[in-house]
């Protein structure tokens, strides 16, 4: 498989997963690692206008 170019580094594509109940996205590698996320590690989806927000989840303090 060929390199993407730079202009499109950051173009991906939605796959099905999960027999067709679910969407998945990748996110290139390092923008995962400047945030220093990991493997399985929970975040939240949140709708927002024009597109999606992931951020970190961090437990409700008790």
């Amino acid at each position: 498989m060929a390199r993407r170019k730079q202009s499109e580094n950051n173009i991906r594509k939605l796959t099905k997963s999960g027999g067709g109940k679910s969407i998945g996205l990748t996110l290139p590698i390092e923008v995962v690692r400047d945030l220093g996320w990991k493997e399985k590690q929970k975040v939240v989806v949140k709708r927002v206008h024009g597109g999606v927000l992931i951020k970190d989840w961090k437990p409700a303090s008790r």
